[in-house]
């Protein structure tokens, strides 16, 4: 019923947002790093923040969440914090801020979570660490500011935050039931509301966002859902012990589920985000200057269309996280044999145009020159195809590095 009331407002707001926004022209130019081809609004965020009032407000009247709302505190630091940035995302998608003051809002978002909802510990093989009060408000703060830029850091193609959202979100929805069952913690509830909530909200939100899209998040709404998520990963993880997961400590892979469970369902943005970083940095630029570089940039390069590129990403997502979330369920070994087979798809999927276009080029280099019907060398029906897709040229121009 949350999720449920969480998606039909962020729905019917994200139309009506949409529509406004067509109305009186509020959306911003095309930039140089931009997928998309024509003038999209960027404020699907507000509306997605509102469905997460939304979806708080009715859990807040029911009882199976009454242990969430004995500690109202967290919540309003949760929504409070939610709030801010919001509002710093909406202003960057309006104002285009800097880096700095992006950063800043940030921090104080985190820091208001972090006062209320603390990654007081964390697990380790051998049981749980407690750290001081102001390392667990470091970490807290650290923790949150970093999968914030990493979500947002992937919003660039049409349904690909909220579709890798969604099943990230089950999965850790998933894992905190489980939790629940097994009795390892109080603290599941806060986890499995903000679970819920974010499936909600990204579902309603992706109707308008599927590709062509009509709407965007905006940096508002990859933040908030970025905000969530950690939210998520604190109020739980740090609160279990893997002695919890297996009774044979000869069987490691099983208690490392609490450690590795939240970035393995994070992959995709994490990835991008260290890629990013690094990248920037060995270029001698800020970790935060925009570029056309990303993961989702290099599957459109390598001649994927968009649909394709979005759904090979939410492959890497859920064979990943599914397959950590396996060994709560299964032994070692089928378990590891499972998510080979499913990195092994994945990666033959994702490098499958590399192989056709190195065929297209061998047969146009051996082709005759007066064969017609030979696929040109310069620019095969490959690059044609992702050509259309992103509007760029496959030569030496689509090297340049973009000035937005």
């Amino acid at each position: 019923m949350v999720g449920a009331v969480a998606a039909i407002v962020s729905f019917g707001l994200s139309l009506v947002i949409w529509k406004l926004s067509m109305k009186y022209r509020l959306y911003p130019k095309i930039r140089s790093r931009d997928v998309h081809t024509r003038p999209t609004p960027r404020l699907g965020g507000v509306a997605m923040f509102i469905g997460v009032l939304a979806g708080f407000a009715v859990a807040s009247q029911l009882p199976t969440f009454s242990l969430v709302f004995a500690e109202p505190l967290k919540v309003f630091a949760l929504l409070g914090s939610a709030l801010i940035i919001v509002l710093i995302g909406v202003a960057d998608d309006i104002w285009d801020l800097d880096w700095v003051t992006k950063l800043a809002g940030q921090i104080l978002a985190a820091g208001l979570l972090a006062w209320q909802v603390p990654l007081v510990s964390f697990p380790f093989i051998e049981g749980v660490a407690v750290v001081s009060p102001f390392m667990s408000l470091a970490l807290t703060v650290l923790l949150v500011v970093l999968v914030m830029n990493a979500v947002n850091f992937i919003d660039g193609l049409d349904g690909l935050v909220a579709g890798v959202a969604i099943i990230a979100n089950v999965v850790y929805f998933v894992y905190s039931y489980l939790l629940q069952l097994r009795g390892s913690t109080d603290y599941f509830n806060l986890s499995t509301l903000i679970s819920v909530v974010v499936i909600g909200v990204c579902f309603g939100f992706l109707f308008l966002n599927w590709h062509p899209a009509k709407l965007f998040m905006g940096d508002a709404g990859a933040l908030l859902v970025g905000l969530l998520m950690a939210a998520s990963t604190v109020a739980v993880s740090g609160q279990i012990s893997p002695d919890e997961f297996t009774d044979d400590r000869a069987s490691l892979l099983p208690s490392l589920i609490p450690i590795v469970l939240p970035f393995a369902i994070l992959l995709v943005p994490l990835l991008d985000f260290a890629l990013a970083v690094f990248r920037r940095l060995r270029a001698g630029k800020s970790p935060f200057t925009a570029d056309r570089q990303h993961l989702h940039h290099r599957l459109l390069d390598m001649g994927h269309s968009h649909l394709h590129a979005v759904l090979i990403l939410y492959a890497w997502t859920t064979v990943v996280a599914l397959g950590c979330l396996g060994f709560m369920f299964l032994d070692t070994v089928p378990t590891l044999i499972i998510l080979a087979v499913g990195l092994i798809i994945c990666t033959v999927v994702t490098l499958a145009p590399l192989s056709r276009r190195k065929r297209a080029e061998a047969a146009a280099q051996l082709a005759s020159p007066n064969d017609a019907a030979a696929p040109s060398a310069e620019l095969d029906p490959l690059d044609v195809a992702s050509t259309d897709s992103i509007r760029i040229v496959p030569s030496t121009t689509a090297k340049e590095k973009p000035t937005g």
